[in-house]
């Protein structure tokens, strides 16, 4: 996937870059799959702001993703390659030989006309999803299940790809893309190959107005506030923060705070921490 610029013939276009959708189908998406997305802008049930700088953006649909890929040893050919508004990754239509249609992520060089599978005894190649069990060591895989059964948890945005690194008793040692290893159960499933749109995270917004389009409201700095509204406000002139570290707008630790569970029942899974050095 090839990243387009322009020239620059206004502010906004000078340095903006836009993923080349070329290699996608022009076609609208399959109706069937589709649902209804309804904006919150970061409210809850009682209309709070839960989450800050929410809010606008275009309308979009949800596409439904078979992200437990339970529909085994079927052939199922891919019918077209989608751009999804709602993650990083591009999309893929299967129709499976009952005449079933579901979305899938899109792997890196997976093409229309490809034929994928699902099961114990698929090959290893990209598109395929198999039991961690069934993967030889050292595979790069990507939407892999935490718990068997629940669907790919582990792994889904543009580029990132994880490692099988080896097998334990009923579990596997995975490297995930953060550099954290850790076991998962060996019947949990995985597709092999890496997240298609690898040059996503090359693309330059080049304006305010994309961000918008996306849902995303300004930040406003706690500096600049008054001390009533932030504990960065205040001071006169340029003042520094006036804490021994920042602190979000609720007075808690910032920018490196540890926020994980001191005792999470996950913790004895993980061989090796993201931030290990």
């Amino acid at each position: 996937m090839a990243i387009k610029s322009y020239k620059p013939t206004t502010n906004g276009r000078r340095g903006m870059t836009v993923t080349d959708y070329s290699v996608l189908s022009k076609v609208a998406p399959e109706k069937s799959l589709l649902e209804p997305l309804k904006k919150t802008s970061g409210r809850n049930s009682y209309g709070r702001i839960t989450v800050r700088h929410h809010g606008g953006g275009e309308r979009r649909k949800y596409r439904v993703i078979d992200f437990k890929r339970n529909k085994l040893d079927m052939d199922a050919t891919v019918m077209t390659l989608e751009y999804d508004p709602n993650r990083s990754a591009h999309i893929a239509l299967l129709q499976y030989e009952d005449g079933e249609k579901r979305y899938i992520i899109a792997p890196n060089g997976l093409k229309v006309g490809d034929v994928v599978r699902a099961g114990a005894g698929a090959d290893i190649k990209p598109g395929n999803a198999l039991p961690l069990i069934n993967i030889p060591v050292g595979t790069f895989i990507h939407n892999i299940e935490l718990y068997p059964g629940k669907g790919a948890q582990l792994v889904r945005s543009a580029g990132n790809m994880a490692q099988l690194m080896g097998r334990e008793g009923d579990r596997v040692l995975v490297r995930l893309p953060s550099g954290e290893m850790r076991y998962i159960p060996s019947n949990c499933m995985a597709t092999i190959g890496q997240v298609g749109n690898i040059d996503h995270e090359n693309v330059h917004l080049g304006k305010a107005g994309r961000k918008r389009h996306m849902g995303v409201r300004p930040t406003v700095r706690g500096s600049v506030m008054n001390p009533c509204d932030h504990p960065h406000g205040g001071g006169e002139g340029k003042s520094p923060v006036g804490h021994p570290s920042p602190v979000t707008p609720w007075g808690k630790p910032a920018l490196g705070y540890k926020t994980r569970a001191k005792k999470n029942r996950s913790d004895k899974y993980i061989v090796k921490r993201r931030n290990a050095k």
